[in-house]
């Protein structure tokens, strides 16, 4: 059975993630809460009770835990220790203590990437809710596992390790030292370990639910965050505007708060026309997180939506092109960015990047334009007649 998992991020995420998990679990789902960022222990406060860093029992068929990156942190470290113990005696240096360490800047995605790939290969949970970093944040660490193969591939090619047998006889033909058998054993345990995190990324079951305030729902930032996620192959299943207010205010006998409530309504109504995904509401006052479950998902939960891929559309016969179709829900044109580089794509949207190696097909043509209509950029490529066999042109 896949696992579901369903990652809140934006305002209010630790309460929503919370209502989450406890709907899922009355559904009868076995169910895991993580709290991924929340500095604050806004989730335990929320449970009244602390999370522990290991799953553990809080309601019938729910579990909960907290991202420690501290742990993490230091079981990465742990693992080179052997690696860098050499190193330290050489320039005489003792190692950390490991009460001594505490996580640096840069952690807390590699902690979370950690935590989802453990997840994914434990089959105690049907269903994993995570209490995520704001949009920003959580794009760029979903997106880090391709990021640093890409680098890996770059920096220490799969093909040099077959130099390792000739080392000693290039080390005395080049007379320049070869890299020692550790570089090559942590490529691949580095590589081991990033396609296990991109294989929880990229999980059939995992969306990412954005949530904002009901006061502030701005279109433009929700596309952007939209656009970004399907940049990277990501989907997100559902917005949740927190915090409107009742319904029942657009009748107060207070002109001042009438006319508020009935903006705020036009505003959310027109946010769920053009968005593009299904829109939740939760209203004032705080309640207790059932009953803002029940306001959550009392019509039912979002179905998870169709990954969408890119695709080729072979359009030689009619205008002599090839078109490159890449899923780009909300992306704005003025935002775009493209550059192609030998067999990759660089796509820029908005202050999201990524590099796309071509199709092999695409590989021997020359873009020759681009366009973006209803959510889906087309870049259209010329079969290059150098590269291309005639017979296929």
């Amino acid at each position: 059975m896949v696992t579901r998992t369903i990652l809140v991020s934006g305002a209010a995420s630790a309460a929503v993630a919370a209502a989450t998990a406890l709907h899922s679990a009355a559904q009868g789902r076995r169910t895991l809460l993580l709290a991924a960022d929340d500095p604050h222990r806004t989730v335990d406060d929320l449970l009244d009770t602390r999370l522990p860093a290991e799953p553990a029992a809080y309601a019938e068929r729910l579990a909960v835990a907290r991202i420690d990156e501290q742990a993490a942190f230091r079981d990465a470290l742990e693992g080179h220790r052997g690696r860098l113990a050499p190193v330290l005696d050489l320039i005489g240096a003792e190692p950390l203590d490991p009460e001594e360490l505490t996580p640096l800047p840069g952690t807390r995605p590699l902690a979370l990437l950690r935590a989802l790939r453990a997840a994914a290969a434990d089959d105690r949970a049907d269903v994993v809710v995570v209490a995520a970093p704001p949009p920003a944040e959580l794009i760029a660490a979903l997106a880090l596992p391709e990021q640093l193969e890409r680098y890996l591939a770059r920096l220490l090619p799969e093909q040099r390790q077959a130099a390792r047998a000739l080392r000693p006889l290039l080390a005395a033909v080049a007379g320049v030292p070869m890299p020692a058998e550790w570089l090559f054993e942590a490529r691949t345990a580095a590589s081991t370990a990033l396609a296990g995190a991109q294989a929880a990324v990229r999980a059939p079951g995992l969306t990412v639910r954005l949530t904002v305030d009901a006061a502030h729902p701005a279109l433009g930032e929700l596309n952007r965050i939209r656009a970004g996620l399907a940049l990277h192959g990501l989907r997100a299943d559902a917005v949740v505007a927190h915090g409107a207010y009742p319904a029942q205010a657009v009748t107060s006998p207070d002109p001042w708060l009438a006319a508020h409530a009935a903006r705020q309504q036009e505003r959310l109504a027109e946010l769920g026309e053009r968005l593009g995904l299904p829109l939740l509401v939760t209203r004032q006052p705080e309640t207790a997180l059932e009953a803002l479950a029940e306001q959550l998902y009392g019509e039912g939960a979002p179905a998870v939506p169709a990954p969408s891929e890119p695709w080729v559309e072979d359009r030689r016969a009619e205008d002599g092109l090839l078109v490159w179709h890449l899923p780009l829900p909300g992306a704005d044109r003025t935002e775009l960015d493209l550059v192609r580089r030998g067999d990759e794509l660089a796509v820029g949207v908005g202050p999201y990047r990524r590099l796309l190696p071509l199709p092999s097909a695409l590989r021997r043509c020359t873009v020759s334009g681009a366009g973006l209509a209803d959510g889906v950029l087309a870049v259209r490529f010329t079969p290059d007649p150098q590269l291309w066999p005639s017979a296929l042109a």
